[in-house]
């Protein structure tokens, strides 16, 4: 990899002699970090705009998922097993972290794994698992849950709040409120996925796609592609990481996917019911289904007052631009999902002082 500094200079010449307002949306969590921690966002001129998007999978989950998932962890008998990001976001009464301290049984699990081990040790109890994620996280679930058949683990099961990226793409490109001149591609997600999804949303809605991976050199490359191509007229999907994406994707895993899940529509902060865009179990696995097992009701979204998470997840607003932002909204007291995972927008802002 080219980290001479000279080609590091060349490339922010490249950036910074375009005149033309432009707006480069990144919908990759790990992106948003890796922008914000390089200060990326600060050495683009002032007509090039740099976008957070929906990238962060705690961040867009719905309010009502987040309320459900609240009141199945508070059942009599479940143990609740989470990624350690959901303990804090804030439902609208509560959050986790919360349930827990009155009495809920939760678990911060580093694999979904640990959660198959829980219920080997618990056969009295019932353990679900919080699948949350993009297609990045979802094929271990899978893999788990066939793991949990295999073995007849019938007090295991998984709450799935997975979701798809390449459709809420669609939703944000058709938005005529939501400028996007390109998208800096999500490079974990498309390790999975390939570049094929891309190719469609680039014909079709004449977009410049470019999946870029997160060294400082990487996210520079990325947008040159990316302003190339808009100088050139040109609407193409192109890979900058090449060292780690292949155009065909990982196929296993999404063969793993396809075994285990099937598309579903799904809700999403700051994007509403997108048809297709997220996974729930197929027929064979409908027994390690927590929504299923638990007849989990769907709960109202009922916005939390004065949250801007779902303005700032689709480029409509910056962090700064929320009243809320580092005032009643700080790390330590968080009043959206933006300010508390470590890859969400806000939280990015606040941590590196992004002005």
């Amino acid at each position: 990899m080219n980290n001479d500094k000279n080609y590091i200079d060349s490339l922010l010449r490249d950036i910074q002699s375009e005149t033309r307002d432009i707006a480069l949306m990144e919908v990759c969590g790990t992106h948003t970090m890796a922008i914000a921690k390089s200060g990326v966002r600060n050495l683009m001129p002032d007509n090039l705009k740099l976008l957070s998007g929906p990238g962060c999978p705690v961040c867009v989950t719905a309010q009502g998922d987040i309320d459900a998932v609240i009141d199945l962890a508070e059942r009599p008998g479940i143990i609740l097993v989470t990624f350690g990001d959901m303990m804090r976001v804030p439902g609208n009464n509560s959050s986790l972290q919360e349930a827990r301290s009155r009495g809920a049984d939760v678990r911060v699990a580093y694999s979904p794994l640990d959660a198959l081990a829980t219920a080997r040790q618990n056969p009295q109890r019932e353990v679900v698992f919080l699948g949350i994620g993009f297609e990045t996280t979802a094929p271990a679930v899978a893999i788990t849950t066939e793991q949990a058949r295999k073995e007849g683990l019938e007090n295991f099961s998984v709450f799935s709040l997975h979701k798809v990226v390449p459709p809420a793409l669609e939703v944000i490109f058709s938005d005529p409120d939501i400028r996007v001149d390109g998208l800096i591609c999500p490079g974990h997600v498309s390790i999975v996925i390939g570049l094929e999804p891309y190719l469609g949303l680039a014909e079709k809605y004449y977009q410049p796609c470019v999946i870029t991976g997160f060294e400082t050199r990487d996210i520079l490359e990325g947008i040159v592609m990316l302003l190339q191509q808009i100088r050139k007229g040109e609407a193409r999907a192109q890979i900058q990481y090449k060292r780690v994406v292949r155009p065909e994707g990982n196929l296993a895993a999404r063969e793993t996917l396809k075994r285990v899940f099937t598309t579903a529509g799904a809700r999403w902060r700051g994007l509403g019911f997108i048809e297709d865009s997220g996974l729930e179990f197929n027929h064979d696995y409908e027994k390690w289904d927590a929504r299923r097992k638990f007849s989990i009701p769907e709960y109202e979204d009922i916005p939390i007052k004065g949250c801007a998470c779902g303005q700032v997840l689709t480029g409509r607003i910056t962090p700064h631009d929320c009243p809320l932002f580092g005032k009643a909204c700080t790390p330590i007291n968080p009043v959206g999902p933006c300010m508390v995972s470590h890859e969400g927008a806000c939280a990015a802002y606040y941590r590196y002082r992004i002005a």
